[in-house]
């Protein structure tokens, strides 16, 4: 597997080939930026390593505890953690379920200490309006997620496969070296 750095890397290269492309093919910046911001995320900060003490769980700093459970209960390399679609879901909600947990709790201080006299039906219509009327640009981000996903899994899967050919061949026999006679 390549190393952290080498993710990276991959991640900050391939974002000028993924702007182009959703920039030529959708024409609008705000799609792009969507998609872009979700590479980025899913390849600097929520990549299918955060199943071990990559250099993505030491991104989040001293915020990493929230990842602790996921990192206990996932094998790594799993379908849940590397798996194409699977594993970013898995990913994006476990983090929802943080966020929403957390955001409750500071709602729920920030009326009490504030006597801002919210309402929890007040703060579902603003979600509800927030999520459908930029409902694209969620898509959007979604599919950036997935993209910076699949390049640390491209190359996971191809520096394996470039490692198991060179030992065992094409045919999956173990390589023997030949020693020249003189």
């Amino acid at each position: 597997m390549p190393a952290g750095r080498i993710h990276d890397r991959i991640t900050l290269w391939g974002l000028p080939v993924i702007v182009t492309a959703t920039l030529s093919r959708t024409g609008s910046t705000e799609i792009t930026l969507a998609v872009a911001t979700g590479f980025l995320l899913g390849g600097l900060l929520l990549g299918p390593d955060l199943d071990t003490r990559s250099i993505h769980y030491k991104r989040w700093g001293w915020l990493r505890w929230i990842w602790w459970p996921y990192r206990h209960y996932i094998r790594h390399r799993s379908p849940l953690s590397h798996g194409p679609l699977l594993g970013t879901t898995v990913r994006v909600c476990y983090l929802l379920g943080w966020l929403l947990m957390l955001g409750c709790v500071g709602v729920a201080l920030a009326n009490e200490l504030l006597q801002l006299g919210w309402t929890w039906n007040q703060m579902g219509d603003r979600l509800h309006a927030l999520i459908t009327h930029h409902w694209l640009a969620w898509v959007a981000l979604a599919i950036g997620l997935e993209l910076g996903a699949i390049s640390h899994i491209l190359a996971d899967w191809s520096l394996s496969t470039y490692k198991r050919i060179r030992k065992y061949g094409w045919k999956g026999k173990k390589q023997q070296k030949r020693k020249h006679k003189r």
